[in-house]
């Protein structure tokens, strides 16, 4: 039906018929000219109707906003002065001789160009008008060029794309699982896949080699910016290789696409283990751009009298760290007010602060209600952290984890507030991850997942297993984990000895991971891989602040799809199919007390 694409249109087609279709962007009537920016997936184009050419311009008369038209006409130069150097066709416009109405249009919800003005949620809705902005469909545009990259780089390094299940069973992978009732097994669910990771291992000991998969992946979880209930990874897996082996290939990967999708050179990656991240950075994907530091602090808290820092100083599980920022003795103490509540929410209870205005002056330089209970180590404090004329030091003091979660989190905002960004782009390798984590109880889990191989023996492992060290990988972007990965387990008296020593006993892990067991006897080969969260890599490239942005047709922050009101309710006959009957909510009596 079309010759062109609207934005295809430039002066090298001047003279040439071109035939149109797409939707009236905006429709003006300029002293009995009438004029039609049309639109479709490629651009804008100016179509002009003449009341020369009368029953056109009698359709265009009557055309309005978001109708779908089909027009065809002569491309000409626009007169001087008119042209508009901004717009990629901007110089150019197409005389129209034919304009057809394909479909009318009601008034849509919002107008394109002020969707701003209305909420998310009436976006969501309407996702279908949402998705024709240029902004949106540039996005989904460059979504598609990094798919293509992937794919293209992944094949030229003799990767296989092979499709695992999509219905299996719920496995632990640190999420709650989509459960689907099974009508020909009652009683019995299976799960949606939080990762292909089992699948995966198992071509592996297929002999496949070389895996990838463009996977859709669904995990029932709290949300959050750049998280939602399914979501797209770039999966991949291979045989015979090291950390260093993995690392390579996809950083390799990563590098090609930045460079051929957006022309960014991507500086070196640095590798960082990880006890150095979270005592330097507080976070296992630390921002690179932004220069502030957490320093330890807690010999010098040990014997001062306050115990909001002596206490922290000598628990075992405690940490007392300063965070200096350059010329902050400028903050408010408004400023300063907010960002106390900011680091409340990471369960800090509080925030103490020292302005450093004339350091020279000794105590009596510095502003703060806390440095009383300092007289004594005050100077060392100051040379530890470098402090200057007109510097603010933050102090967190609190269990390691609080600390690290609070002052991490507040050096980001601080960052961002403060624009202390030294560079566009700061990729990072973490390395060396423990193995497990424990709970308030002592219990272990495993930080990545239980697959994932120890860098010591299994005798070692299981003499001290809370010091145990991972061959696990991360890929952290200007603070977001772009893809995490590891060498896997492919011995099967190790797998037993992670199951063991995570409490799973040697029924349960029959069970559960039976066919995984059985398949590491027959020959599994040393393997490892690594996943790419799509939708965060899009995110970041694009500038968007959330992954809602680059996903075609996204969940809200409460997992619901409100354009087409999912998740409903199913009937009765349904649910009786599937042997499931819902418990009922108790009836409140409005009248009684």
């Amino acid at each position: 039906m079309r010759s062109h694409y609207c934005g295809q249109l430039n002066e090298t087609l001047v003279d040439q018929q071109v035939t149109l279709c797409g939707w009236v962007h905006r429709r003006r009537d300029h002293g009995g000219v009438i004029f039609l920016d049309m639109r479709d997936r490629d651009g804008i184009a100016q179509v002009v109707v003449d009341p020369d050419t009368a029953e056109a311009f009698a359709t265009a008369d009557r055309a309005r906003n978001e109708f779908v038209l089909r027009i065809q006409g002569r491309i000409r130069m626009r007169p001087e002065g008119t042209q508009n150097p901004n717009m990629p066709t901007g110089l150019i416009e197409v005389l129209a001789k034919d304009v057809e109405v394909l479909n009318t249009a009601a008034t849509p919800p919002f107008q394109l160009d002020e969707h701003g003005k209305v909420g998310e949620e009436v976006r969501l809705k309407y996702r279908y008008i949402d998705l024709r902005r240029p902004e949106m469909i540039d996005k989904l545009r460059l979504r598609s060029r990094i798919s293509h990259h992937v794919r293209a780089y992944l094949e030229g390094q003799g990767f296989l794309d092979i499709e695992t299940p999509i219905l299996t069973r719920a496995t632990p992978e640190g999420a709650r699982d989509y459960l689907v009732p099974s009508r020909t097994h009652p009683g019995s669910f299976f799960a949606l896949p939080q990762s292909p990771q089992l699948f995966k291992q198992l071509l592996m000991v297929s002999g496949f080699d070389r895996y990838y998969q463009i996977a859709k992946c669904f995990r029932d979880e709290d949300l959050r910016a750049d998280r939602q209930p399914e979501f797209t990874q770039i999966d991949l897996e291979a045989s015979f290789v090291n950390e260093n082996d993995i690392m390579a290939i996809t950083e390799s990967m990563v590098r090609g696409l930045f460079k051929e999708v957006l022309e960014v050179e991507l500086p070196e990656f640095s590798r960082m283990p990880y006890s150095e991240a979270m005592s330097r950075f507080g976070s296992d994907k630390p921002d690179l751009r932004i220069p502030l530091e957490l320093t330890d602090v807690d010999d010098l808290m040990k014997d001062v009298d306050f115990k909001v820092f002596s206490g922290p100083a000598n628990a075992k599980d405690g940490r007392v760290a300063a965070l200096k920022v350059i010329g902050g003795a400028k903050l408010s103490r408004k400023e300063i007010d907010d960002y106390t509540k900011f680091v409340g929410i990471y369960g800090a209870k509080g925030l103490a602060w020292i302005k450093v205005n004339e350091r020279a002056k000794g105590l009596e330089g510095l502003q703060s209600p806390i440095v009383k209970f300092m007289e004594g180590i005050i100077e060392t404090l100051l040379d530890r952290v470098d402090a200057q004329d007109g510097d603010i030091i933050f102090f967190g003091a609190d269990k390691t984890r609080v600390v690290n979660e609070a002052l991490g989190a507040l050096r980001v905002r601080l960052g961002e507030d403060l624009e202390l960004y030294t560079q566009a782009w700061a990729p990072l390798w973490v390395v060396d991850f423990p193995m497990f984590e424990a709970d308030d109880k002592g219990r272990l889990s495993a930080l990545h997942h239980p697959f994932t191989a120890p860098s010591c023996t299994p005798d070692e492992l299981k003499a001290d297993p809370a010091s145990a060290l991972s061959r696990a990988y991360d890929m952290v972007l200007n603070g977001t984990e772009l893809g995490g990965g590891s060498i896997r387990i492919h011995d099967q008296g190790m797998q037993r000895v992670v199951f063991e020593v995570l409490g799973i006993g040697q029924e349960e892990a029959e069970e559960k991971f039976g066919f995984l067991l059985d398949a590491l006897k027959y020959g599994a080969p040393p393997h490892g891989g690594l996943a790419f969260g799509l939708d965060r890599l899009v995110m970041l490239m694009t500038g968007a602040k959330t992954i809602r942005e680059v996903i075609a047709f996204p969940k809200t922050q409460s997992a619901a799809d409100l354009m087409t009101d999912a998740p409903g309710e199913v009937s009765a006959e349904q649910l009786k199919d599937l042997s499931i009957r819902l418990r009922q909510k108790a009836k409140v009596d409005p009248t009684a007390e």
